[in-house]
């Protein structure tokens, strides 16, 4: 063993700040070489060395990754990596405890005994390598480093009550996936740090985690390997690992080195157990808190001096047991195990002839299987690359490109794109061995595109899968107490520091509804804390809007433009409505009483203006005694009031008191007393809104389009209803009130005691058919009598009479006798109404003229004269309703024509 220069072994737990104190020593030096234990971790150091000097003079070298620059000092490797026989000035090995791992610790054990600077070498890791260190190389020195924070054990605890900066360790990948899905759903993400990733993709999550974007990191024991994260808490989710060959449980110096990751530089950290992992044992988790762990007593070794003469010697070599009690042999490792399976193919025996074929052979078997598909299909490879160069010298390009080719597609899931990352670092360590292939230069750094490529959709997919970004920056701001940005768009999205949260319709919040359970409330509680100013901006906004903006809907609902900002409820009184608001809490009290003080002055306008004459009826000082007792009744029934429901109180009105009334624009109708200005359709509208909330409906009944005379009447509307539609329910229709009181006004005219068919202008007035309106005069108390009558063809006319017209010859008049003999004649239905209720006497008094008729000595009462079926000298009458169209004479004194005797007071005076 040479050595050379001072030897130095720096030993200690986890942040003590070895592998810092070696870089400050290597830059000490002219020139120095670290070996690291991981690829991302060399990646690490290289930068620092590389932001301390710059890039011309550093260095790295992995099995994946070659930066040479020609005027290099200083190289940062993977301990596979380290350069032999270069003769530097410096040399440091770290996690030097890696001596014992059972898969890499002849690599590292190989290092101790071999590797040397020409000043100075230092080797790094844990105390309990001391005693090995000193009995394999007693000219060593020892520094002792003590922790610089202290490490303390938490015991268990859920992953939902995790505490945020922590590590969540899992030794399973699957377990790993499924710990970071539920870290999504209940705290916003969580960043994936596996030795697998690339460093491309474990910088891209690691920048996650150190940036804040997420509070969580889930890994594996990868980030035990020297890896500087802020992390204050480490969860193990499991304490047993598969290490290659079986399921074993870890040690406490392993757990140790991923333990002490919690609490670095001057920060005091934790540890414990999380999901189904059991807590520790008292024992061990005292042992990881005081750095007390049994010494390691021995080193796994592999000889060095190796014998390339022949494939045979070489295993042999490979093989060969050590005689120092200190070392233990290396259980087969993958490339001896590749190196056996070769030796068995004849092709590859012949080929291995001499001993650059044999070296050869045995740099191609240690190419490392990183897609871990099965030993053949590895040395199946290994198999194909060995003939290339064997043949040719080097790996023939297009063989080359066809392989990375078939890897260089960023489709897939995390699992596809994690295959694929493996399968292109073989290639990229293919590509970084000296005088393999053609043009190294391209192929370097065309696979290393293509590893980028894969390495950046890989941290996508991980991203996407397993981070809420939305959740976990508004988790950061509201755990900094920094005002969040919100803005809100024309449309009403939400956007809080960028990210969309949900929608702002009115004055209520909602969010996201993708976001549900845990994430939901965070998201909730966010963006609410950020729309604090959006709300009273917009509750000022509001409060200065003019009335044209806000509407009320048929169910009592207040709109502001497309938004519900309130409701109607009922008050004291039906014109005096009061309003409830759609405010979410957090918006304070008050907005709410601002958007309140708003819908109420909007409601109170719109009635006292669609409902003015009814509010001047109100208020009229000068009605006194009966007229204001009729005034509160008509307020109180908003405006329309059935005749037959207050039909003592009209009686009980004199002219004077009616006179009164009518100045207000009350109409006094035979089967309604309304006021026309208020059937209009808005106060109509408004007016069934109201009378909905007086009577406390849970679905109002919405008003009849505008514009028609009559609508269906309908099943199951609630009582009441069709007079605040301004409409008056007939048998199976509706007739609007105005146009009701325009056909009394006809009906008075008609002899409904004798009977009458309805005219033109009565169906006309109603838009019906004159079966409808049959309906209708039953549902107003009519009978309505069907009969049939021949139909009367019109006379021709006297230009026709006048034509010339031959006579029919005389052959021809039998023929036209018979032509002219009776046919089935065509009938015309017809309706006679006769008043089918209790009115009596008073309803022929109101049409006067049925009184004028049987005092002219007219039909007699019962039948009417020329009553369907009748004969007048065997002919149909023609003049049915001649004698009963003139209206009554005018009088010279005005008569109440709503005074039930006023027919017969006329005919007193006529008389």
């Amino acid at each position: 063993m040479a050595q050379q220069g001072r030897v130095t072994a720096v030993l200690g737990p986890t942040n003590t700040g070895k592998t810092h104190l070696a870089i400050e020593r290597m830059l000490g030096h002219r020139t120095g070489v670290i070996g690291l234990p991981l690829r991302l971790l060399a990646r690490e150091v290289y930068d620092k060395i590389v932001a301390a000097r710059g890039p011309s003079v550093v260095a790295l070298v992995t099995g994946e990754e070659r930066i040479l620059p020609p005027r290099a000092q200083y190289w940062v490797c993977t301990v596979e990596a380290m350069p032999e026989g270069m003769g530097c000035d410096f040399l440091a090995v770290d996690e030097i405890q890696l001596c014992a791992d059972p898969e890499r610790g002849h690599v590292f054990t190989d290092r101790l005994l071999r590797a040397r600077g020409l000043h100075e070498t230092m080797f790094l890791g844990s105390d309990s390598m001391r005693g090995v260190i000193a009995d394999l190389i007693p000219e060593a020195q020892f520094i002792r480093r003590e922790r610089m924070s202290t490490l303390s054990y938490s015991g268990s605890r859920k992953i939902s009550r995790m505490q945020p900066r922590s590590a969540i360790v899992s030794f399973s990948v699957d377990n790993l996936y499924a710990i970071a899905e539920l870290m999504k759903r209940q705290k916003g993400g969580a960043a994936v740090v596996m030795g697998a990733l690339s460093p491309r993709t474990r910088n891209a999550q690691v920048a996650l985690y150190q940036n804040g974007d997420v509070d969580f990191l889930v890994a594996t024991d990868a980030i035990g390997m020297g890896l500087n994260l802020d992390i204050d808490h480490v969860a193990f989710a499991g304490t047993n690992k598969f290490d290659g060959r079986r399921m074993r449980d870890l040690m406490p110096n392993e757990l140790a080195q991923i333990a002490g990751r919690a609490g670095r530089g001057m920060s005091h950290g934790t540890f414990g157990v999380t999901g189904e992992a059991r807590p520790l044992d008292e024992p061990v988790a005292e042992a990881i808190m005081e750095h007390r762990f049994a010494p390691v007593r021995k080193l796994v070794w592999r000889n060095a001096d190796l014998r390339f003469g022949h494939i045979d010697a070489l295993i042999n070599s490979l093989e060969e047991p050590t005689s120092d009690e200190r070392l233990v042999k290396a259980r087969e490792a993958d490339d001896l195990m590749a190196l056996k399976t070769l030796a068995r193919e004849a092709e590859i025996r012949a080929r291995a002839s001499d001993a650059k074929s044999v070296r050869l052979l045995w740099d191609v078997c240690r190419v490392p299987d990183f897609r871990g598909i099965s030993h053949n299909e590895h040395a199946s490879l290994l198999e194909g690359i060995y003939t290339h160069l064997h043949e040719r010298g080097s790996i023939p390009n297009d063989w080359f490109l066809r392989q990375v080719k078939r890897i260089d597609r960023v489709d897939g899931n995390i699992d596809t794109l994690s295959k694929r990352v493996a399968f292109i670092r073989t290639w990229t360590y293919v590509a970084q061995r000296n005088g393999w292939i053609d043009d190294e230069n391209y192929w370097r750094d065309e696979t290393r595109a293509v590893e980028d490529r894969l390495s950046d959709a890989l941290h996508a997919r991980l991203t996407e899968k397993f981070v809420d970004r939305r959740t976990s920056v508004l988790l950061r701001r509201l755990k900094q107490k920094e005002a969040l940005l919100a803005e809100v768009n024309e449309n009403g999205d939400v956007t809080v520091e960028g990210e969309f949260v949900g929608r702002l319709e009115g004055f209520r919040f909602q969010a996201d509804k993708s976001a549900q359970g845990a994430e939901g409330k965070t998201l909730r509680q966010a963006s609410l804390a950020a729309l604090a100013p959006q709300f009273h901006l917009r509750a000022d906004r509001f409060y200065n809007a003019p009335d044209t903006e806000i509407d009320f809907t048929e169910q009592g609902g207040l709109m502001w433009g497309e938004y519900a900002v309130g409701k109607l409820v009922a008050g004291a009184e039906p014109l005096k409505p009061m309003v409830e608001v759609f405010v979410d809490d957090e918006a304070g009290p008050d907005v709410a009483q601002k958007v309140q003080r708003r819908l109420q002055h909007f409601i109170d306008r719109k009635i006292a203006a669609l409902f003015e004459p009814l509010l001047n009826l109100s208020r009229d000082e000068e009605l006194s005694g009966l007229a204001r007792g009729f005034a509160f009744q008509m307020v109180e029934a908003l405006g329309v009031l059935p005749r037959g429901d207050v039909a003592d109180d009209v009686k009980a009105l004199d002219q004077d008191a009616r006179g009164v009334l009518r100045k207000h624009g009350i109409r006094f109708g035979q089967f309604t007393i309304f006021m026309p200005l208020m059937l209009k359709p808005a106060p109509t509208r408004l007016r069934l809104v109201l009378w909905s909330l007086s009577k406390g409906l849970g679905e109002f009944p919405e008003a009849p389009p505008p514009g028609l005379v009559t609508v269906p009447a309908g099943e199951g509307a609630p009582q009441g209803y069709h007079a605040m539609a301004g409409y008056r329910a007939a048998g199976e229709r509706a007739i609007r009130i105005d146009m009701l009181e325009r056909l009394a006004d006809m009906l008075r005219t008609e002899d409904s005691r004798g009977g009458f068919e309805a005219n033109p202008d009565m169906l006309s007035i109603t838009g019906m058919t004159l079966e409808q309106f049959a309906d209708l005069m039953k549902g107003l108390g009519y009978n309505a009598e069907r009969g049939e009558r021949p139909k009367v063809k019109p006379e021709a006319s006297a230009e026709a009479a006048s034509e010339d017209v031959p006579a029919p010859a005389a052959d021809e008049a039998p023929a036209e006798a018979a032509a002219d003999a009776p046919a089935e004649p065509e009938l015309d239905v017809f309706y006679t109404f006769t008043w089918g209720g209790n009115r009596g006497a008073r309803q022929q008094n109101r049409s006067g003229q049925g009184q004028k008729t049987r005092r002219d000595g007219g039909a007699p009462k019962g039948r009417r004269q020329g009553k369907p079926g009748g004969k007048q000298g065997g002919k149909p009458r023609q003049d049915k309703a001649k004698s009963f169209q003139a209206r009554p004479p005018k009088r010279e004194k005005a008569i109440d024509p709503d005074n039930p005797f006023a027919a017969l007071m006329a005919l007193k005076e006529k008389s």
